[in-house]
């Protein structure tokens, strides 16, 4: 269901409502939903998955990445890897392919080194390479 990044990041494709209690108990402490409403016909609405975060008693945010990675866009997610306090972050989008480049160029905004980024993006499966640009050496 999910890939890790790292000790504090899990990534994953869409999710559905249901799926959320699970999450608590991988130690999830804050979703992030990267997926615009209404990007796939039959995607549960942000406010579904919201309202079963807040029932399992985990933090939720909504930073919709539509078209590419602005600015406002790393820094939501930036915040919101910090705002995740000794728990664990996961973010979603289609595929996780969004969620990973989101979170690599806040980790590089935070001073990870993109030898690093390069190596947990890949071990878990995904390129950095359409983010290149953007991180930090």
């Amino acid at each position: 269901m999910y890939r890790q990044l790292n000790d504090s990041t899990l990534v994953a494709g869409q999710i559905a409502p249901e799926d959320v209690p699970a999450l608590k108990d991988l130690g999830v402490t804050l979703i992030v939903n990267n997926r615009p409403d209404g990007e796939d016909a039959g995607q549960p609405e942000s406010v579904e998955i919201e309202a079963a975060a807040r029932a399992a008693g985990i933090g939720y945010r909504h930073v919709p990445i539509a078209r590419g990675l602005g600015p406002s866009d790393i820094e939501a997610m930036r915040e919101a890897m910090h705002s995740a306090g000794e728990g664990k972050l996961f973010a979603f989008c289609r595929s996780g392919n969004r969620s990973t480049l989101a979170w690599a160029v806040a980790k590089s905004e935070d001073g990870v080194a993109r030898a690093d980024l390069d190596r947990m993006a890949n071990e878990a499966g995904f390129d950095l390479g359409p983010v290149a640009h953007l991180l930090r050496d």
